[in-house]
């Protein structure tokens, strides 16, 4: 049973990848990092001693720590962290317990800087990439939307990595998508991940015999472009778009609609 400051592996889980989720912090010792080489979704690592500067960071936002077993460092920065007013909660069981619940996480050395560049005007893969860059991997991750000439040069001049033109590690790999290859390069996996990841590239290779709700995809793209002329601002609005497409994936499949809403037997 989780005290009042811990969180349970999988009332977690259920957060991530929502806009709800809490900022996520690995406390782990460099020794049991390199044992385990992963991060939870969207987690980036802190040293342990250095708490004030965590908590400058943290100003705001509701976190999760973990160490290793959720236990001392998890504990002690928690209890300091509430010190300075962050609302934190310790991940119960620590890296140990999101592991054995076998929950996704990313491969750290796989995950480039914050900056990523494509091609600007985007439909789905270049929206769909962001939201799970934003979501899994760096909430704060920054994205350019450039002409297609020049995604390669403003990549090298401002140090940020280009996706979803050809060429490049994260790009179009045989019949999968950009997004597919994020999901490989990073070792991301979830039930929901791998539904979504089916429709997204249904939707951005024009196959729509692999996924019906491709097609709705499809629609909301073209028609978000459309509307919105500022490509940040498409992003944005794409966000909660795929938001709720990731909440169908997850638990919303089984649901469907009728006509008339309640009926009456004699």
């Amino acid at each position: 049973m989780p005290s009042p400051t811990e969180i349970t592996a999988t009332q977690l889980a259920r957060l991530i990848g929502t806009p709800d989720a809490p900022a996520l912090v690995d406390l782990r010792i460099d020794a049991d990092f390199d044992d385990d080489p992963r991060l939870l979704p969207a987690a980036f690592r802190h040293p342990f001693t250095e708490i004030d500067s965590l908590a400058a960071r943290l100003t705001g936002n509701r976190a999760v720590v973990y160490c290793q077993k959720g236990r001392k460092i998890s504990q002690g920065a928690m209890a300091l962290l509430r010190g300075h007013g962050i609302a934190v909660e310790v991940l119960m069981g620590g890296h140990f317990a999101w592991r054995d619940a076998g929950l996704p996480m990313a491969k750290a050395a796989a995950i480039p800087g914050s900056r990523w560049v494509t091609r600007h005007r985007p439909k789905i893969d270049r929206i769909a990439c962001p939201w799970l860059i934003r979501r899994f991997i760096d909430p704060s991750a920054q994205f350019l939307f450039v002409p297609p000439e020049d995604v390669l040069l403003v990549a090298e001049k401002f140090d940020a990595t280009p996706f979803d033109i050809e060429d490049v590690p994260f790009s179009h790999r045989g019949e999968d998508c950009t997004f597919d290859t994020m999901l490989a390069e990073f070792g991301l996996s979830s039930a929901p991940l791998d539904t979504l990841a089916r429709v997204v590239r249904t939707a951005d290779t024009n196959r729509h015999d692999l996924a019906p709700e491709a097609a709705g995809l499809l629609a909301f793209s073209v028609g978000l472009s459309r509307m919105i002329r500022d490509d940040l601002a498409q992003l944005d609005a794409g966000m909660l778009l795929y938001d709720a497409l990731y909440r169908w994936a997850r638990d919303g499949q089984g649901e469907g609609h009728d006509w008339p809403a309640t009926s009456v037997r004699g």
